[in-house]
Formats: structure tokens, sequence, C-alpha cells
């Protein structure tokens, strides 16, 4: 990418969009978006701006005159509109790469959803945590501690100041005080924090929904790591079901026979399927939290050939819903063999992964297009 090295105009102060430190490099494709060197512009780069670079142009360049207070009232609500969009849009780019495990590049992401939170929200408006907290887990990632707890407690204050807050947002805060203590080798409270995570995902989503089997996760992983491994086996178990039994009605819509509704065919089916489906985050999260349970399963085979056979078929199922369908068959593979190593009377699942082994085979690599 070819940049512009420039000196800054007299009476314009240009900022760097990471540092916040004088900028003398600007974004050569959108033009309006500055830099103090290289790696930032990299690092911002890699991290969100190429997929908002031409985004933020209609956010940023002068406001044009306008004469009626209807004209200036229009703007404004689709300057609001716009600014929505991307707190939505970084927010959930910003999760998606913690979730693959990038947690420098997730920074800026968040700090892009903090700051046009801020500019729609105000400064202490309950619309802020969600950054706060993709930055929190980030530091987390990074090892960076001590900033990961500013940034929970910042979390945490304007959450304990908001009584409307909803359980979805108390949820995530736990949880990510959760992985702190976890971090800092505090199993005791990091249960406790874990505790709460769950106990507000289940009251917001229910006990066996995708948003609550992350609290799940993290908990296994806590006495995974106490060596309890009784509590997280059962508790991985959990995580794997709940993601089964939500990737099986996916494919249950998506196999379906389609019926033609009354009003407009594409438009009706095409609404329905994009409410029920995952969005990138939630993708990435399954990506990473059934192959770690795989992973951790198949070094334990001989003892739980039932448990690697049911993560595998969900696994073939998340495949198949991406799209993937090479890595789709290889679970099913694997599915079908631990199923038969089972002790005889507990191979319920059995018909189930041959039934969906079936679909893969007749189904060519284009067959689940979305």
């Amino acid at each position: 990418m070819t940049l512009n090295p420039l000196a800054n105009p007299k009476g314009v102060s240009l900022l760097c969009e990471l540092c916040q430190k004088p900028a003398f490099i600007q974004c050569t494709k959108c033009r309006v978006t500055y830099y103090c060197g290289v790696e930032h512009q990299k690092a911002d780069w890699v991290g969100i701006h190429e997929k908002i670079c031409q985004m933020l142009i209609p956010l940023r360049v002068p406001e044009p005159f306008l004469s009626s207070d209807d004209e200036r009232q229009h703007r404004h609500q689709q300057m609001t509109h716009r600014k929505k969009r991307m707190i939505e849009l970084t927010r959930t780019t910003g999760q998606k790469l913690l979730f693959e495990g990038h947690h420098e590049q997730a920074v800026p992401a968040a700090m892009q959803s903090l700051r046009f939170s801020i500019d729609v929200y105000g400064l202490s408006s309950i619309e802020l945590v969600p950054s706060y907290l993709i930055l929190g887990e980030a530091s987390i990632g990074l090892g960076r501690l001590q900033q990961a707890e500013e940034y929970l407690a910042q979390a945490e204050w304007t959450v304990l100041k908001t009584p409307e807050c909803s359980s979805a947002i108390k949820s995530k805060l736990y949880r990510n005080l959760g992985l702190l203590f976890a971090a800092k080798g505090n199993y005791d409270e990091a249960r406790h924090q874990l505790a709460n995570d769950i106990y507000y995902a289940s009251e917001e989503f229910g006990p066996h929904d995708i948003h609550t089997a992350g609290g799940y996760f993290h908990m296994a992983n806590v006495f995974f790591r106490m060596n309890r491994m009784d509590v997280a086996d059962s508790l991985y178990a959990e995580v794997t079901n709940i993601w089964h039994q939500h990737l099986s009605q996916l494919i249950r819509w998506r196999l379906k026979t389609p019926v033609t509704p009354s009003g407009i065919g594409p438009a009706v089916e095409g609404e329905q399927e994009e409410e029920g489906g995952l969005d990138e985050a939630q993708e990435a999260e399954a990506i990473q939290v059934l192959n770690s349970i795989h992973d951790m399963r198949e070094q334990l085979a001989h003892q739980n050939p039932l448990g690697l056979a049911n993560v595998c078929h969900t696994l073939t199922m998340l495949y198949y819903l991406l799209n993937d369908m090479d890595k789709a068959r290889e679970f099913s593979r694997k599915a079908l063999l631990s199923s038969e190593t089972a002790p005889p009377g507990e191979d319920g699942s059995l018909t189930t992964i041959s039934e969906l082994a079936k679909v893969l085979d007749v189904h060519p690599e284009t067959a689940a297009t979305s």
C-alpha cells in the first residue's frame, strides 16, 4: 500500500488512529485516516481498517451546508445510523479475532467500536461496555493483566451505575472477570465469576443456549487446570450438546424441502435463514471451542469414545454449514469410527451420524451454499 508522508497543516491537529499521537502518514485509499508511522498503519489495516476503509469516508468528510432543519435532521439520522452499523461491524470483528486468538489485531477493531460508541451514546453509556470487554479480553490474551483490570474496572463501574443493564451484558462482564482471575491463577475467584456469567446468561438466553455455552466452556477450562477432570468432562459434554442441538436445528433448516410462501419467496426465505444463522463471531467461537474439546477428547479417546464421536459429529455439522466439505467429511469419518468402537448399547448416535455422512457423500462441494 502506497503511503503519503505529509506535514500537518497549520492549525489542524492530525492524530494517529491507534495511539492519538501526532500523525504524519495518511491512508491513501480513504484519505481520512492518519497514523504516526508505518507500524501503526499496518496494525490498523490488518485489525479493522481494510474492512471499514471506504465506510469511514462519509463519516469523516466535512459536512455540507444544509439550509433547512429537515435536511439537517435527516443528515443527522443518516449519520447516526451509519455509526451504529459501524459499531456492530467493529465489535463483531473484534470478537471474531479474539476467538481466533488474534489478540493484538482485535485491539484496533475494539478501539473503533469504542470511539463510535462514545460519539453516538456519550461517555457514560452502558453501550460502551461491550467495547471495554473486548479490549479487556485482548489485554488478558496479551498478558497485559493490569491494563485488562483497568478496562474491566471501567466496564464494571458502568454496569453498577446502570440499573437497567441487561443480563446479557452482565454475563459478558463476569465472563471476562473470570478469564482475568484464571489468568492470575486464582481459580476459586474465577469459578465464582464464571458462575455469575452462567447465571446471567441463563437468565437472558436460557441454560442451554449457545450464548451460555461459553461460560460452561471457560468453567470447564478452570476445572481442567485444577485437575478436576470429572467436572471438566461433564462441562465439556454440556458445551458440545448445546452446540450439537443448535447446529442440528440449522442443518434441519438447510436440508428441509422449501415451502412456497404466500409472499415473495426468496425474500421470505432469506430473512428466515439469516435470523437463524451464525454471525462471524459465533462461527469463530464454535470453531475455537469445539476444536479445543475435540483435541482434548482425541487424546483420551480410549476413555470416552462416545464423547469424541459427539464432538466430531458436531464439528461435521459446523463445517457443513460453513461450506467446508473436506473438513466436514473428515470429522464425519472420525465420528463414525468413534461410534463403532463404543461399547454395545452405547452407540445411540450412530444412526444420526450415518445419515449426515450420506448427505455429505451425495452432495458436491458446493452443496451447502448459503
